[in-house]
């Protein structure tokens, strides 16, 4: 009982990302923000239809583990918006710290093994990580994109920016990489960013 009884505590606590309000709107509910549960939810369905196009064979169980693992420390961190990089180098500690946190409620070896997935995600080296990395990327651009360019306007985000930013998305998948691409492409020629 006492396993089961760490394991549910975790279980709720994982229910403040539901709280935790992303910059980026859900296109189903026009103007009301994505929140961590959604985008986490999301974005592992995409990796089971995408997998694909990942560039080298992935374990997908691993993959959508790691996608539905890699922002739960948004609870204590709360989210970066990925264009603030003064923001992301701080956030890289507090991100570990709550890693810590969490899975330390868990019993040890079960804590262990999610913090080396979550690590290992946060390291971007294996096949699994680098294509999970690509489709974490790939979703706000494409709900950005959706929607009109709406996150892009809001905060005054360049091309540059966007390609810079989302570069790491051509290590795991050079097909998403390509379709980046001619997202950013068509942004620009629509004014959702900025040609720079």
């Amino acid at each position: 009982m006492e396993r089961l009884d760490k394991q549910l505590t975790l279980l709720m606590e994982l229910d403040k990302l539901k709280a935790v309000l992303r910059r980026t709107r859900v296109k189903a509910a026009e103007g009301r923000l994505e929140n961590t549960a959604e985008h986490s939810w999301h974005v592992a369905m995409m990796a089971l239809l995408m997998e694909e196009h990942a560039n080298e064979p992935v374990d997908i169980t691993k993959v959508v583990k790691m996608l539905l693992l890699h922002d739960i420390v948004e609870i204590d961190a709360g989210d970066t918006f990925v264009y603030d990089t003064a923001a992301s180098q701080v956030q890289e500690e507090n991100e570990f710290k709550a890693a810590q946190r969490l899975f330390g409620m868990l019993p040890d070896e079960q804590g262990a093994e999610l913090m080396a997935i979550w690590q290992e995600f946060e390291q971007a080296q294996s096949p699994e990580a680098k294509f999970a990395k690509a489709l974490d990327r790939l979703i706000p651009m494409l709900l950005n994109y959706y929607n009109n360019g709406q996150s892009w306007k809001e905060h005054g985000v360049t091309k540059t920016q966007a390609l810079t930013v989302n570069a790491k998305i051509e290590y795991g998948s050079e097909t998403l990489w390509q379709k980046t691409q001619q997202i950013v492409a068509e942004a620009v020629k629509n004014g959702w960013l900025k040609d720079q």
